[in-house]
């Protein structure tokens, strides 16, 4: 038996709500996460071009602020790639949500599963991202240290 009136689809759609908010959040998120990573790509040309023209104090200081940028790339890019991840899970359970009712398929282990895995997932990329707001500090704190020195 398969739905045939909108008064059956209707709370179907509602349940879907849930999930088509978290990707409307999750689009924000992965917004601020690749602007993060082009900031990050775009410090280090600087810096590498910089590095380029110095020798000795100054170059250890960019070399040092560019593995920091390095690593801070890395948990952007693994943080953008959880995100991701769960905003797929969550588009899977909106097609899950819809079949188990059009079709009267009884799947709550399978939409559980894909739920709590699109949860963990944006865990991932979240506590990523706080990863990258601390590295964040380390290289503004290794610039600082090139700019006292200089004064």
């Amino acid at each position: 038996m398969t739905i045939t009136t909108i008064k059956e689809l209707v709370p179907v759609l509602q349940t879907a709500i849930g999930p088509v908010i978290l990707i409307s959040g999750l689009g924000l998120l992965l917004l601020t996460m690749t602007n993060r990573l082009s900031r990050v790509i775009d410090r280090s040309r600087e810096l590498l071009e910089e590095g380029d023209k110095l020798f000795g104090v100054d170059r250890t200081r960019i070399d040092r602020e560019i593995d920091v940028l390095w690593r801070r790339a890395h948990y952007v890019r693994n943080a953008i790639m959880l995100a991701v991840a769960s905003c797929l899970g969550a588009a899977t359970l909106i097609i899950l949500l819809f079949l188990t009712s059009l079709f009267h398929f009884d799947l709550p282990l399978l939409v559980s599963t894909v739920f709590i895995i699109s949860m963990l997932s944006l865990i991932g990329s979240l506590v990523l991202f706080l990863l990258d707001v601390n590295l964040t500090l380390s290289a503004l704190r290794i610039e600082f240290e090139g700019h006292r020195k200089r004064s």
